[in-house]
């Protein structure tokens, strides 16, 4: 809140979220929605024989939470376990949807669980529900542009608590005062540590997400019945603009709905700075008739930003994986994989085959072909 806008910034983002209408998107953003939507549900359903959904089956069934809302691959529960369960399908084979900013990124289709359990919860459209998620993708990705989280030590988990927490409460039917109060009880207790991405990466990097969307639906509801939160989560003492040592400037009187045109797919399993040299990896491969065993080494030059995450950088060396989690996010093991002789498709290779074949195979060309990474010398942005 300032002089100039007395309003604080919560209740400016409530503001927006409330006034949004489904009139606002054009054809081409519900097309793009529309891809969006398909690759997230694409995602969730290879990922369905994961290991930790029959886990979280078990833990439904041990807590016995019973609803309207559908678990993606059958079933039904509350619509904060849904949002759990839905959103680390999408999650689990690191192909979801991404959008680039400087200092960081974020993966919108995060909120994809979380609004799709709203609207189950609320009886809304399939129009609602897209106009829920366009206010998600809004929201998250015009904050991360805004603020470099990740730079900042943070994780985009807690930006996805403001969005969940906005669209939520809009399908959800609360009015703007509510939605407010959702976002600021959501995120007041949902500051994520981007300490999530270190060596060696965990499952929980990928069910993360889902646990902030849980906490946003829950933040939601109890928003619907007279719960308040802090108003002044953003610029208020020692708010999110303390915490991020900055202010957060966001047009949030901007209505447009815009910014799924910004966003990109992947075509192959790993984080989204591997794309580029899993590309170039498989280009020279496929191009030169390059065989495993004929290669002498292996030398990637990145940016900082994926030399950090993926490359033995700031989050820690990527000589030992011995995770799905791991080898997503190693650019060595990711490389040895696009120089194997296994085949990789327009999508990439099965994740659920880490632990046979491809790792097998994976480590032992690895170890015969010496991989490393270096980060170039040059602005990323």
């Amino acid at each position: 809140m300032t002089e100039s806008n007395p309003r604080a910034a919560v209740e400016r983002i409530a503001a927006f979220t409330a006034s949004a209408r489904p009139g606002q998107l054009t054809n081409e953003t519900r097309q793009l929605f529309k891809r969006n939507i398909l690759d997230s549900i694409g995602c969730a359903i290879v990922a369905l024989p994961g290991q930790p959904f029959q886990a979280l089956r078990e833990q439904f069934e041990e807590y016995r939470a019973p609803g309207r809302c559908t678990l993606i691959g059958g079933g039904n529960t509350s619509a904060d376990q849904a949002a759990l369960f839905n959103s680390g399908l999408v999650r689990y084979v690191d192909l979801l949807d991404s959008y680039m900013a400087p200092g960081g990124l974020c993966h919108p289709s995060d909120n994809f669980g979380t609004v799709l359990a709203a609207a189950e919860q609320a009886g809304a459209s399939g129009e609602d529900f897209m106009l829920g998620l366009a206010i998600a993708y809004e929201i998250q990705c015009r904050f991360s542009a805004a603020v470099p989280v990740m730079a900042k030590g943070f994780n985009h988990a807690t930006q996805l608590a403001i969005s969940a927490a906005a669209s939520g409460g809009k399908l959800l039917g609360l009015t703007a005062v509510e939605i407010a109060n959702a976002i600021a009880i959501a995120t007041v207790d949902n500051i994520s540590l981007a300490c999530v991405h270190a060596e060696p990466v965990s499952q929980w990097k990928g069910f993360s997400p889902g646990m902030t969307g849980m906490r946003a639906i829950y933040a939601a509801s109890l928003a619907k019945r007279g719960f308040e939160g802090p108003s002044g989560l953003l610029e208020g003492p020692d708010g999110l603009e303390r915490m991020f040592g900055q202010p957060i400037h966001v047009d949030w009187d901007d209505p447009s709905l815009e910014i799924v045109n910004q966003t990109v797919l992947k075509k192959y399993c790993s984080l989204i700075h591997g794309q580029p040299v899993l590309e170039a990896v498989l280009d020279l491969k496929r191009g030169n008739g390059l065989v495993a065993a004929n290669i002498k080494c292996v030398h990637c030059d990145v940016f900082q930003g994926a030399f950090d995450f993926a490359g033995g950088g700031r989050y820690g060396s990527k000589d030992h994986p011995q995770a799905k989690e791991q080898a997503d996010y190693n650019l060595k093991y990711l490389s040895a994989a696009a120089c194997s002789t296994i085949r990789w498709g327009q999508r990439g290779c099965n994740r659920h085959a880490f632990r046979r074949r491809m790792r097998r195979r994976c480590l032992r060309e690895w170890r015969s072909v010496p991989m490393s990474v270096s980060r170039l010398a040059i602005p990323e942005n």
